[in-house]
Order: structure tokens, then sequence, then C-alpha cells
């Protein structure tokens, strides 16, 4: 058996089982009301979770907690592709923003999608997070977290300054990420 033919047989399981999990999630968020995310820091340590939920009104409630995280204010976001590879998460890509719209919940035009509050961790280390949103969907449509890419949560090191014209929010480095699944 060639090298080649060794590959095929081994790799393409797998990148069948990746597409298939990847658009079972996508497929079954189209009436999704329920999501998650194991958020994980640059270690691929588990620090925590975030719990996405789609009201009657179409309106994302979003339920964060972690632990292991400096005290302080932390930007979170939604972020445009559910691929979470540390340390750096670059592979979440930019905030989840299908409207085009600025950055910061400050904007008086509106924010990102993708745009959430401050996460607010303790001296402790630990961390919560229970917003609203109307700018985001679980639902099938234009601002749905659950579009081609599908979406991420990230944690950012410092606070998000919440004004237009900082397209990250001046949130620093992303310290941790978690790939938005429908339940």
């Amino acid at each position: 058996m060639s090298a080649t033919t060794r590959r095929h047989r081994i790799l393409g399981p797998l990148v069948g089982l990746v597409i298939l999990g990847l658009t079972a999630g996508v497929a079954a968020a189209s009436g999704a009301s329920h999501a998650s995310a194991r958020i994980v820091n640059s270690s691929n340590e588990t620090i925590g979770w975030a719990r996405f939920t789609e009201d009657a009104t179409g309106r994302i409630h979003v339920n964060v907690k972690v632990e292991g995280v400096s005290p302080g204010l932390h930007g979170i976001h939604i972020h445009n592709v559910a691929l979470c590879q540390g340390p750096a998460f670059g592979t979440a890509g930019t905030h989840h923003n299908p409207l085009g719209a600025l950055h910061g919940l400050d904007d008086p035009v509106g924010a990102h999608a993708g745009d959430l509050p401050n996460l607010v961790v303790n001296g402790a280390g630990r961390g919560r997070l229970n917003a609203v949103s109307d700018r985001a969907t679980l639902s099938a449509g234009t601002i749905s977290v659950f579009d081609t890419n599908g979406s991420s949560i990230v944690i950012h090191a410092l606070e998000d300054d919440q004004e237009a014209g900082t397209p990250t929010g001046n949130s620093g480095p992303r310290i941790a990420c978690g790939l938005i699944v429908a339940d």
C-alpha cells in the first residue's frame, strides 16, 4: 500500500468526522434555542463555560462562568469563526459582525453583533457574565452565530473600552476561547 493510500485511509474518515461535526452543529442550529461553549485557556485547559439561550423575542441570553483568570475587567466577544486554536486564538477570526457595524456598546449607531459587556473577574480569579443581546441570534438568518463559519466566544486580557473607532475595543490579546455549539 502506498503512503498516499495509507494517508487517505487514515485521514479520510477523520476529515469526514470533522466536516460532519461542523455540519451537524450548523444544521442543528437552524432551529436552535440553546447553545454552549467549553472555554479553554492558551494551555488548552478548561477554565469555564458559556451558555446561550434564545428567547421568544429573538434575543440571545449569554451566561459565562470562568475560573483562573486574572482579576479585573476583560473584553469578551462572539467571534466569527468556530475555531479555537491556541495559544493566541487568532483562528477565531474577528468579532461576529454580519451587518458591518462599528465596534462598541457605547457607539450610538450600534455595535458589532458579537460585542458584549466586559467580563468581571473577582480577586479569586472567578468571573461571571450575564448579558442579553438583540444583535445576534441562534436561529437561522443574517445575524445567526451559526452561519457558514460558525462562531466562538473569546476572552481578552484587557478591558474593552466599548468605544466606536476601536475595532477590538483595545482589549488586548486573546487569552481564552470556546467553540459555540448547538445543544
